[in-house]
């Protein structure tokens, strides 16, 4: 008895009952965790500024929300240059 063969094409199209499951490194640096983390804190930053946004909040509270999102990137930003080693010209990477 043979099963049938699954049907080939874009196995992710149709992979929409699978849950989005984060997986971290087994080893990772403390920068790197904490860049996670704050990505993680951004990415609820941008998900509430949305759903106000779309609902038609206007005024203090979205300012703050917008001026808190950006404090997220610029810590980040700050993170992520602490990782990068800049080369000299000329120098093997």
């Amino acid at each position: 008895m043979t099963t049938p063969r699954r049907s080939t094409g874009n196995r992710l199209a149709g992979s929409t009952s699978r849950l989005a499951v984060k997986k971290m490194p087994s080893r990772q640096f403390p920068i790197e965790r904490k860049i996670q983390n704050l990505e993680d804190e951004l990415n609820a930053f941008n998900e509430r500024i949305a759903e106000l946004e779309s609902e038609g909040h206007r005024g203090h509270a979205m300012d703050v929300l917008k001026a808190n999102a950006i404090d997220l990137v610029r810590q980040i930003d700050e993170l992520r240059c602490l990782i990068v080693v800049p080369t000299k010209k000329g120098e093997p990477s």
